[in-house]
């Protein structure tokens, strides 16, 4: 495991919880802003108290600033002498959740915001919003690997440690029903920098680091850490060929290596078609090399001509992962038309687009309860359920948890063209028959 990594980390809450006061504040006192951006923000509109008013950095778009809120995934780039960061601010709005799983899907950590004043704290125990709900239940979908609930605005509140508690005994409850594990716990306030890059004297009962500190101590997953333990996966993107005479023709498979190892004289097998070989060479972006990690970009030749195209998967030869049609997803509802179990749809997953059609609906994830309706007929924008897909072409696909990328896929409207569905698989099913 590495902390000196990139960390890529997303904000995630509701509607004014701060989360782009938060993200401008981070900029600014981790002195990452050039002096044209520190003056205009000491030129530009001052929030209530005062202070300046912070979400001004992240908030690029005019349209965004009418509206006082974020509409769109904003990235942002900053780096401390421990560490370098890219942040993805994402909307609070819920028709906005979709932005949301598109700026998770790639993080390794996120920042929930909980906003002190909007929750009614005459009641116990505290009940959250159901936009902290739905967002924290798709990082958990999504194996987002760090969750840090900055509890903001702790200001207004006076710095209740009571308060804090209060709300920590609350998402405890929900982190548990919803198996997140590795979750860390913050008394903040975003505006005035409370425990934003060192611990703050308005918060002595807190012990925990202050934001900046977590944020650098966080451990990711390394692209070759785990090339001991996990399969090869190597989904070919592009079949590279060069024609000569016989003896020098050349035939290369072109991608991304998901995971694993590969070296020359590799014993493999080519997914769906179940063919072996071994690999011949193996060529980088500048050179030959003897073996590759995960996550390097390859050219890979193999010893036997076998035939094989754009979406095949190259796999150890003792590898137990098999090519299926036949999948059980969780789902992630992202267009304002609803499924229609009648239809068919575009599915992508990785390098290769099938048919596929929604044999079952399971149930809906009520979010707000944490219930399931077992009784649903489809889903709606941001709703999440579990369903069964047949495909009308096999996919080399594994579990969602095993493996992001092999385990990852869209749905795609063949009308419209546009991507109704981000969906996680859960395993391969392997009864049931392609239906048109």
């Amino acid at each position: 495991m590495s902390t000196d990594s990139l960390l890529r980390f997303i904000t995630a809450g509701s509607v004014d919880d701060g989360k782009s006061t938060l993200i401008g504040r981070l900029l600014f006192d981790s002195q990452t802003l050039l002096a044209d951006q520190i003056e205009s923000l000491y030129k530009g509109q001052r929030s209530q108290n005062g202070a300046p008013d912070f979400s001004l950095l992240t908030d690029g778009l005019a349209a965004e600033r009418e509206q006082g809120i974020t509409i769109d995934v904003a990235y942002r780039y900053f780096a401390t002498p421990k560490r370098k960061f890219i942040i993805a601010d994402t909307p609070g709005h819920e028709q906005y959740t979709r932005n949301m799983v598109t700026g998770a899907s790639t993080a390794d950590a996120a920042i929930i915001l909980i906003d002190a004043t909007r929750l009614d704290l005459s009641v116990e125990p505290i009940s959250l919003l159901t936009q902290t709900k739905r967002h924290s239940a798709l990082l958990s979908m999504l194996g987002t690997k760090h969750i840090i609930v900055a509890v903001n605005k702790l200001d207004l509140v006076d710095y209740d440690e009571t308060v804090f508690n209060r709300i920590v005994k609350a998402y405890q409850h929900l982190a548990e029903h919803l198996n997140l594990n590795d979750v860390h716990f913050l008394p903040i306030s975003a505006l005035h920098g409370v425990n934003m890059v060192s611990n703050s004297e308005y918060t002595p009962w807190y012990q925990g680091p202050a934001l900046l500190p977590l944020l650098e101590s966080l451990p990711t997953q390394r692209s070759g850490d785990a090339e001991h333990t996990e399969q090869a996966i190597f989904p070919v993107q592009r079949v590279a060929r060069q024609d000569g005479n016989s003896a020098d023709d050349f035939r290369g498979y072109q991608g991304r290596l998901d995971s694993g190892r590969l070296r020359v004289g590799q014993a493999v097998r080519l997914e769906p078609s179940g063919r072996s070989s071994t690999i011949k060479a193996i060529y980088g972006p500048s050179q030959e090399q003897d073996e590759a990690l995960a996550g390097e970009v390859l050219t890979v030749t193999l010893n036997d001509d076998i035939d094989i195209s754009r979406g095949d998967t190259i796999v150890d030869a003792n590898s137990p992962l098999q090519s299926t049609q036949f999948i059980s997803a969780s789902l992630a509802w992202m267009d304002e038309k609803p499924l229609n179990l009648a239809r068919r749809y575009w599915l992508k997953h990785g390098n290769q687009t099938t048919y596929a059609k929604i044999k079952s609906l399971d149930y809906l994830w009520e979010v707000s309860s944490l219930g399931h309706t077992e009784d649903a007929d489809t889903l709606k924008m941001n709703d999440i359920g579990r369903v069964h897909i047949s495909l009308q072409k096999p996919i080399t696909a594994t579990s969602y948890e095993d493996n992001q990328a092999s385990g990852a896929f869209i749905l795609i409207d063949e009308a419209t063209n546009h991507t109704v569905a981000a969906g996680m698989i859960a395993q391969a099913d392997d009864s049931g028959t392609w239906v048109i």
